[in-house]
C-alpha cells in the first residue's frame, strides 16, 4: 500500500523528496523537539516592545508516541529552551512593536527566514542567514489576523519540486488593539523520511503530532469556538469536520490576512488550505459526542501515514480501533451534553434497507464494493454492482433509519458526510460514540442501523471510513440529495455528478457517475433552470468541472456548498468552472433561458487535462 500511496501523491503534484533522515546510529543525540499546542505566546513584552530570541537548530521529532519512532528535523526554540513543532508562537497586539533576533545553527545550511515584518509582509521580504549568521529584525506588528512565518533550509524560493521541510513553520498572530475573543489555534506540518532510495516514511502532524497523540478537544454542546488553523506545509489539504458546520471569518496567504464580511461568510463542512495558507473560523456544536477535524486525503489519514506503519500488517487498515485504522491529520473533539439538556421526543422515520456488496477485481481495483439500497420488498441480489453506489433521496425533515447490512468480506463503517446526525451514527468504527459505548464494526454478515436527522436539503455524500483506499476507490461511495417537503428530485432539470478514482495507480483514471471517459449525451429543455450537483470523493486530487459552448465557459450561478446554500450576495452569475476538491460538494444553477445549441461539461485533475465529457443538448 505505502508503494501506491507514494506513486498517487507524485502523480498528484503533491510528493515531495524531503531532505531529513532518521537519526543514524551513534550520531550524537540532537535536542528533543516540544510538540507546540500554541496556547503560549512566545517572547517578553518589555514596554511596547517584544523580544524574542528564536535558533534554529536540528533536533529529534517525535510526531507519535514519546517513544516511538522520530526523525532528525529542523526545528526553531527560544533560546535556552527546548525546540518546538510548530515553532513558538509569536502572538502581540497591533501597534507592538517586535524585535526578533534569529540565529542559524546549522553548519551545512542557508536559512531563508519568511514572514517576520510588518504585515502584510512581501515574500521577497526575507532574511537571509549562512550558517552559523545570527540576524535581528525590529518592526511593527502591523494589521491584525492570522500569519505564518517559517524557514526555508538551503534554497530561497519554496515551489513545485523542491525538497520538502515543513517543520519549522509556526503562527504569528497579531489581535486587534483591545484584544480578540478566545481561540484556539491548530498548525499542520508535515515532512518525508527517507529511508533509502526507494522507501519513505511520512510525519503528518496538527499541532506537533499525529493520529492518535494529537490533542483532543473538550467543549460543550452550545459552546461559540474559533480557530485560527495554519497550513505549515507545501500541499494543499481539505480540512473536514464530522458532525457540524463552521463558517470561515478570515482567510489569508500566510503573508496577509484578509477578514470575510459575514455577507460573504459560506458555511462549510469542508475547506481547502491551499500551502502557506491560514483560516480563521467559528462554529458552534449543537449535539454531543465524538466527533473528528482531519484532511480528507485520504493518504494523510490512513496507517500508511504513520511512522510506524508496517505495511505487511493489514491488521492495522482492518481493525475497529481507531488508533490503528486512522493516523496522521486527525484531531478528535469530544462535545460534552450541556447541563439541563431536554431529551428530544421521537419522530416517526422512514426506513430504508442499504446492502455493502462485494465483486471481483475490475481493472486497478483489487476488488470492487458498492451500496445499493433495496428497492421494493427484495433485497438486491449479492452479486449485483454498481458505480457509484445508490444514491439516497431524502427529504429534509423526515429522520430515516438505514439498515446497513454487510455483504462483503471485510469490517465496515459508513460516514454520512455532511449530515448533521447523532454522533453514534457518524459512522468512524470504534471513535463515534454513544454515552460511554463506541460504534462497532459493521462486520461481514451483520447490521448495523444508522439515524439521520436530515435538518437541511442539500448535495452530501456516503462513504466508507475503514480501508478506505482500497474500498472508496473500489466504489463504496455514494451520493445523498435531501429535498425540501413536496418538491422530489426532478432529474430533467436536476443533475447529479459524483467523481471518484478508478482503483489506484501511478496514472489516475477519473470516473464520474461510473464513467472514465465519457457519458451519454443528456438533453435539456432550454426553457428551464438547471441544477448541477457535483461531488468529489476520490482518495486525492481537486477535480475541476467546467461547462463550454464550444471553447467559450458558459456563466453559472452558486447555489450550495456542502448542502448549504448561499446567501444571496454569493449567489451571483460567473464562468462555469470550479475546483471541487476532495469532501466537497457544489451547486450549480444554469439559469433560463438557455441558448440551444451543444455544449461540453467536462472534468479533469486540477489544471490538468480533460478527463471525462458529457454532451449537453439544449433544445
Amino acid at each position: 500500500m505505502r508503494g501506491l500511496a507514494l506513486q498517487i501523491v507524485f502523480a498528484a503534484g503533491a510528493f515531495l523528496t524531503a531532505g531529513v533522515t532518521l537519526t543514524p546510529r551513534g550520531a550524537a543525540p540532537a535536542p528533543r523537539v516540544v510538540a507546540n499546542d500554541n496556547r503560549e505566546a512566545g517572547g517578553s513584552l518589555r514596554q511596547d516592545t517584544l523580544h524574542i530570541d528564536l535558533v534554529l537548530q536540528r533536533a529529534e521529532w517525535y510526531p507519535e508516541a514519546e517513544d516511538g519512532p522520530h526523525a532528525t528535523v529542523e526545528a526553531f526554540s527560544e533560546a535556552g529552551k527546548a525546540p518546538r513543532i510548530p515553532a513558538p508562537l509569536i502572538r502581540v497586539r497591533e501597534g507592538t512593536v517586535v524585535r526578533a533576533t534569529v540565529h542559524n545553527t546549522l553548519t551545512d545550511s542557508t536559512a531563508h527566514i519568511i514572514g517576520l515584518g510588518r504585515h502584510p509582509i512581501a515574500e521577497a521580504d526575507t532574511l537571509h542567514l549562512r550558517p552559523g549568521d545570527s540576524a535581528t529584525v525590529t518592526f511593527v506588528a502591523g494589521v491584525p489576523g492570522t500569519y505564518l512565518y517559517r524557514a526555508n533550509i538551503g534554497m530561497q524560493g519554496m515551489k513545485r519540486g523542491d525538497q520538502e521541510r515543513t517543520t519549522t513553520g509556526g503562527a504569528f498572530v497579531v489581535d486587534p488593539a483591545g484584544g480578540s475573543r478566545p481561540d484556539r489555534i491548530f498548525v499542520l506540518n508535515i515532512v518525508n523520511v527517507d529511508i533509502d532510495s526507494t522507501h519513505y516514511k511520512e510525519a503528518l502532524a496538527i499541532n506537533g503530532k499525529s493520529w492518535p497523540y494529537t490533542e483532543r478537544i473538550s467543549t460543550t454542546v452550545g459552546d461559540s469556538l474559533r480557530w485560527r488553523v495554519i497550513n505549515g506545509t507545501i500541499r494543499p489539504h481539505p480540512m473536514h469536520l464530522h458532525g457540524f458546520y463552521f463558517r470561515n471569518t478570515a482567510t489569508g496567504t500566510g503573508l496577509a490576512a484578509t477578514p470575510i464580511p459575514a455577507s460573504k461568510a459560506m458555511l462549510a463542512v469542508t475547506e481547502t488550505y491551499l500551502p502557506w495558507s491560514t483560516r480563521e473560523l467559528t462554529w458552534s456544536p449543537d449535539r454531543p459526542g465524538n466527533w473528528l477535524f482531519h484532511c480528507h486525503l485520504t493518504f494523510h489519514v490512513i496507517p500508511d501515514s504513520r511512522m510506524d506503519h508496517d505495511a505487511a500488517d493489514v491488521h492495522q487498515t482492518h481493525s475497529p480501533d481507531p488508533a490503528e485504522h486512522m493516523a496522521g491529520l486527525v484531531m478528535g473533539l469530544n462535545v460534552a451534553p450541556r447541563r439541563g439538556a431536554a431529551s428530544t421526543s421521537p419522530v416517526p422515520r422512514r426506513q430504508l434497507d442499504l446492502f455493502m456488496q462485494q465483486g471481483p477485481a475490475r481493472g486497478n481495483m483489487p476488488a470492487t464494493f458498492s451500496y445499493i439500497v433495496q428497492r421494493g420488498g427484495v433485497a438486491p441480489r449479492p452479486d449485483s454492482m454498481q458505480n457509484p453506489a445508490s444514491t439516497l433521496f431524502l427529504t429534509r425533515g423526515q429522520p430515516v433509519d438505514i439498515l446497513v447490512h454487510n455483504r462483503t468480506t471485510q469490517s465496515g463503517g459508513i460516514h454520512w458526510h455532511g449530515i448533521e446526525l447523532e454522533s453514534w451514527s457518524d459512522g468512524v468504527v470504534g471513535w463515534s460514540n454513544r454515552g460511554t459505548a463506541l460504534a462497532p464494526p459493521i462486520e461481514p454478515g451483520k447490521t448495523f442501523v444508522a439515524h439521520l436527522l436530515l435538518p437541511r436539503a442539500g448535495t452530501f455524500m456516503y462513504h466508507t471510513h475503514m480501508n478506505d483506499i482500497e474500498q472508496v476507490t473500489g466504489g463504496a461511495a455514494g451520493a445523498i440529495v435531501v429535498t425540501e417537503p413536496g418538491h422530489p428530485f426532478d432529474p430533467t432539470t436536476d443533475h447529479l455528478y459524483i467523481a471518484l478514482w478508478n482503483g489506484v495507480s501511478a496514472t489516475q483514471d477519473i470516473l464520474v457517475n461510473g464513467d472514465s471517459a465519457t457519458s451519454a449525451p443528456l438533453t435539456l429543455s432550454g426553457g428551464v433552470t438547471h441544477r448541477f450537483r457535483f461531488i468529489n470523493i476520490g482518495p486525492a486530487n481537486r477535480v475541476k468541472f467546467s461547462i463550454r459552448a464550444d471553447t467559450t465557459l458558459v456563466a453559472w450561478r452558486p447555489r450550495a456548498k456542502d448542502g448549504a446554500d448561499l446567501q444571496p450576495s454569493l449567489r451571483v452569475p460567473r464562468p462555469a468552472s470550479e475546483l471541487v476538491d476532495v469532501g466537497e460538494t457544489w451547486d450549480f444553477e444554469l439559469p433560463a433561458p438557455l441558448r440551444p445549441g451543444q455544449y461540453q461539461l467536462t472534468a479533469g485533475f486540477g489544471q490538468g487535462p480533460v478527463l471525462w465529457r458529457q454532451t449537453l443538448i439544449v433544445k
